[in-house]
């Protein structure tokens, strides 16, 4: 039998059962919470498991593996039931929700993650996607091939088809203005192109936008300042020269994109899948069974600076003013409460929409201990808390930490 801890033991992370990790397609309503073990590792769940079909579509800082979506959603929710998740974020619970015929409410702040949460949980024709993505990457290799044929890398630009003046000195400053011709001329074809699917070419864009900045391969996460100089690159160590060109990009992605989709659309099923662009503090009218949600961090993470190129390429609506602890605004203790009171008004606003007895599953990084006083401002019951052990393994945030699970429960 596995050596059960107290809750204080699991917060500190001394909590490690002793027991193999568990396979999220076996859990069940009836499986004990007592015999669940998180702590996967990456032979457990190698990367192109954690990152299958539509949840590499872009990108993302901070969120949470699929797999453990799936252990909750099996084990609190049925088909035919809905859930909230109200930081939508990447979508990450509204596809696995989908997966197991759930119904899925998402609402987030962010435009981005709003666009990229309805990319990746559309129903699509193949057939008409495949022509669209392609119709679109044709035409914007026709409009820039022959045009750039003789381009310096940093010439100023005075060329016909398509205008890349812009009022954005972000996107001045972060690309070449190869690259930035590039982008604009997909942009703008997307936009004249009257296509069906426009969200998904958009984050199409917006992935290859990413790549093509002006900053070190090995630095994509958290760029401080443009590289236009040649540099010594850790991830390839060899010289390397700053990215000219996003065509390269607008492929690779292209491709990359109707892969997932394809293979998304094997496994999805007609359960429905809803994405609010607003506060859920406020939130919008509905009806759910609970929640499932990993909700930001204090003092962490900008979420609308990370896909600031997409904001300034698209256009995007900012609301940045209105996130829960952005980094901006740091992990104080005026921050920390904050924090907990703006948490607690989306929790309570999710309960008022939801049924005595329903679930809300929250995953978190509680370092500052600050989750037993949100429980309390809420008002729920606190059933159970897991610990999970988490050992990043890829990319410059490789490192491990200890985050928790609070399943709660709305009082009757």
């Amino acid at each position: 039998m596995p050596i059960k801890k107290t809750h204080e033991e699991q917060r500190v992370g001394l909590y490690m059962p002793e027991f193999p990790p568990t396979v999220p397609s076996t859990v069940t309503h009836e499986t004990a919470l007592d015999t669940v073990n998180l702590n996967w590792t990456e032979r457990d769940l190698p990367e192109r498991v954690r990152t299958k079909h539509v949840h590499r579509l872009h990108p993302y800082l901070g969120k949470f593996i699929p797999q453990l979506v799936e252990v909750f959603l099996r084990k609190y929710f049925a088909p035919g039931q809905t859930v909230l998740d109200p930081f939508a974020g990447s979508g990450t619970s509204l596809v696995q929700a989908n997966e197991l015929g759930i119904h899925a409410i998402g609402c987030d702040i962010s435009a981005f993650n709003v666009m990229l949460c309805r990319a990746k949980t559309a129903h699509y024709d193949l057939e008409r996607l495949k022509h669209e993505i392609d119709d679109v990457l044709n035409k914007t290799r026709k409009a820039t091939q022959t045009t750039l044929s003789e381009l310096p890398l940093f010439q100023s630009l005075e060329l016909p088809v398509y205008d890349i003046s812009t009022d954005s000195e972000y996107l001045r400053r972060w690309f070449a203005p190869r690259a930035l011709f590039e982008l604009i001329t997909y942009r703008d074809i997307v936009r004249d192109g009257r296509y069906t699917y426009p969200d998904i070419l958009n984050v199409i864009l917006s992935r290859a936008a990413r790549s093509a900045r002006l900053t070190t391969h090995f630095d994509l996460d958290f760029p401080k300042q443009p590289q236009t100089e040649p540099y010594w690159c850790y991830k390839h160590s060899r010289i390397c020269e700053p990215t000219s060109q996003a065509l390269k990009f607008l492929t690779r992605y292209s491709h990359d994109t109707m892969r997932r989709i394809a293979e998304f659309s094997v496994v999805r099923t007609n359960a429905v899948v809803t994405v609010h662009h607003v506060d859920s503090r406020v939130g919008v009218d509905l009806h759910i069974d609970g929640v499932i949600t990993s909700p930001p961090y204090v003092g962490l993470i900008d979420y609308h600076e990370q896909h600031m190129y997409a904001y300034q390429l698209l256009k995007l609506q900012d609301k940045r003013v209105a996130e829960i602890g952005p980094a901006v605004g740091g992990a104080g203790k005026r921050a920390q409460r904050q924090y907990q009171e703006d948490i607690a008004a989306v929790f309570q606003n999710a309960l008022t929409h939801m049924p005595s007895g329903g679930r809300l599953i929250v995953i978190a990084g509680d370092r500052a201990n600050l989750y037993d006083e949100i429980a309390r401002m809420v008002g729920v019951e606190v059933e159970n808390i897991l610990q999970r052990h988490v050992n990043r393994r890829t990319g410059r945030r490789s490192g491990e930490f200890f985050e928790s699970v609070f399943i709660w429960r709305k009082p009757a």
